[in-house]
């Protein structure tokens, strides 16, 4: 497609549009900020939508429990509030400063104009960690899932769930009563979960969880019917009947241009200070895209970090500008 430049100038830029970049779009409206949303997925809602949908999230105050599609909507209603221009299906791949101040970003489809740029992509774009092993290949899309888009095709179905993450405990506590059935196996004994998921599944769930034991093969005609497990202490071998089979082992993540961009990185997270202010003045970053001493990977803690980046970024492009405005609730809408 022919590259286009948007000659509009925006105050501030938002790349991602799932939650953080969303509440970012809002506050930014609260502020009176002329905002762009760029995303290069084709819908908002960032992971909420494009990962796990049906997923039960549990950590966003106000909810005591909320599916990741119904919060990703209802955020999704508040972002686009004071009407911010969405930006979607395209990939971000450079970003410049001219002379005069103003940051030029570049994607796949075209160039655009901001006075600043708060950076909320997340922990960049996901793939799947897969296993080793030949066997689980064939049944890709045939009964192994990295992914649920849709609870129902697990429906008395016999579940095998592979990892000891939150993503694994929190779908088995999710398809508990979907399944027919669901073995969750575990390499080790110690899980990377929520304390309160690590009780709920081995005190007061049905799910048979089994520990020290790997997948070693999946076997079927056509549809996946097999498995074999291996203990890793023991050496012992089961053989399962199972439906379906759920990897949930992580991600790998990759940030993409952004490593290009001249900011100063841990790993794959921008550094940033307590205004949540990258190495390059008036660009910022919020939520897990970005790190600093105490950092918490939470929905929770990245929409107030977003909060302080916009507040910023507002006195970066408008020094006369209060740096707190006061609470949404004494404002006008």
């Amino acid at each position: 497609m022919t590259t286009h430049r948007d000659l509009e100038i925006y105050d501030v830029t938002i790349i991602g549009a799932g939650p953080v970049g969303l509440f970012g779009a809002f506050y930014a409206g609260l502020r009176k900020m002329k905002t762009r949303i760029i995303d290069s997925l084709p819908e908002t809602g960032g992971q909420l939508s494009a990962l796990y949908p049906e997923k039960l999230v549990y950590d966003m105050p106000g909810f005591p429990e909320v599916l990741a599609r119904d919060l990703a909507n209802e955020m999704t209603l508040q972002g686009v509030r004071f009407k911010p221009k969405l930006t979607l299906g395209e990939k971000v791949a450079t970003l410049i400063q001219n002379s005069d101040g103003i940051f030029e970003i570049g994607t796949d489809k075209g160039t655009y104009l901001t006075k600043s740029v708060v950076v909320c992509a997340g922990a960049g774009a996901f793939s799947p960690k897969r296993l080793d092993n030949p066997t689980i290949e064939p049944f890709e899309g045939r009964g192994v899932h990295y992914f649920v888009t849709d609870k129902s095709i697990f429906a008395d179905k016999r579940l095998l769930i592979v990892g000891g993450g939150d993503s694994a405990l929190d779908w088995a506590r999710n398809l508990e009563a979907t399944a027919e059935s669901i073995i969750l196996i575990h390499r080790r004994d110690t899980f990377r979960a929520h304390d309160e998921s690590i009780d709920w599944l081995l005190n007061y769930s049905t799910v048979q969880t089994k520990l020290f034991w790997e997948l070693e093969s999946l076997e079927g005609y056509g549809a996946l019917q097999h498995a074999t497990i291996v203990n890793n202490v023991t050496g012992d071998r089961e053989r399962l009947d199972i439906d379906a089979c759920l990897l949930n082992i992580g991600f790998h993540a990759s940030i993409g241009p952004i490593r290009d961009w001249d900011l100063k990185l841990e790993g794959s997270a921008i550094v940033v200070n307590s205004h949540m202010e990258s190495s390059r003045a008036g660009i910022y970053a919020a939520g897990d895209i970005c790190t600093y001493d105490g950092k918490l990977k939470l929905i929770a803690t990245g929409v107030g970090e977003v909060c302080i980046a916009v507040n910023y970024a507002k006195t970066f492009i408008d020094p006369n500008a209060k740096l707190f405005p006061g609470h949404s609730s004494g404002m006008t809408f």
